[in-house]
């Protein structure tokens, strides 16, 4: 781990509680003012797996042949599995940008440590992540068939580098934001590349077919992290490990360059907000 790497997780352990409150303050405002409130954390998942049986299990007809007799429902869950791990992502690139410039209080205050505003954000988000996991492997044992134990083992170690990426990449675009407030005008378009370019809807094998694509979106974690996460916990295939070494050389790579990044600019926040 660099030193970089170090320092920032030496900062979360300084500022815990501050962190917690945070986040817990991060996960009720999304709620905030909805008749059902946490309820949504639940029910949102739900509608979407149930939006994703019908569209690409039973109209689209689409298939991973993954699987023997894979069926509707095998190909739903692992959009599925691959649609929540992208949308961590997505709503990062999407919200991050107006972290620091929403919480201009803060920023006046000397002795606030900043950068717990981004990382309280993306636990937040990881919350609503393991919501939807839970109810991915629920779904799995119910219409499908149980996750093998060999695979719900191999999940911390695929996750955790996509969540040192999520915050690495949370600290360096809300201080990107702070000079630069067009990057909120190009988010979307930039999660849609992410989510194609990761293999959500579609094998990794389709993209190995051309080469020349292929050499270019090798590069990206995400993708390594969505098919390894189905191999493991839906497909029970083997676990290669060059690239699980790979995302976390990302993830902690990323991490510390983000953490660098914020703390180098954050003493300029005040000027320009």
């Amino acid at each position: 781990m660099s030193a970089t790497s170090r320092q920032a997780g030496s900062s979360l352990s300084k500022n815990f509680d501050l962190w917690w409150q945070f986040t817990v303050r991060a996960v009720e405002m999304r709620h905030r003012g909805s008749h059902l409130g946490i309820f949504w954390t639940v029910l949102n998942p739900l509608l979407s797996l149930g939006m994703y049986v019908i569209v690409f299990g039973f109209i689209g007809k689409s298939h991973f042949n993954a699987i023997p007799n894979e069926t509707p429902l095998d190909y739903t869950l692992a959009v599925f599995l691959g649609l929540i791990i992208f949308q961590i992502t997505a709503e990062v690139i999407a919200v991050s940008p107006s972290y620091i410039i929403s919480n201009p209080n803060f920023v006046k205050k000397v002795v606030f440590p900043l950068s717990a505003l981004p990382l309280s954000n993306v636990s937040a988000l990881w919350f609503h992540f393991t919501i939807s996991f839970t109810l991915l492997l629920l779904a799995c044992a119910a219409v499908s068939h149980p996750p093998p134990l060999s695979g719900l083992l191999w999940m911390p170690v695929l996750i955790t580098p996509h969540i040192f990426l999520t915050i690495g990449l949370s600290w360096f675009l809300s201080a990107f934001g702070v000079f630069f407030r067009d990057i909120s005008q190009v988010a979307t378009f930039i999660t849609q590349v992410v989510l194609y370019s990761s293999s959500v809807f579609f094998p990794v094998k389709l993209i190995k077919q051309v080469p020349g694509l292929w050499m270019v979106l090798k590069w990206n974690p995400m993708l390594h992290t969505v098919d390894l996460s189905r191999r493991a916990l839906l497909w029970d295939q083997p676990v290669e490990l060059i690239p699980v070494v790979y995302t976390w050389i990302c993830g902690l790579t990323i991490l510390g360059l983000g953490y660098w990044f914020f703390k180098k600019w954050q003493p300029a926040f005040a000027d320009v907000i």
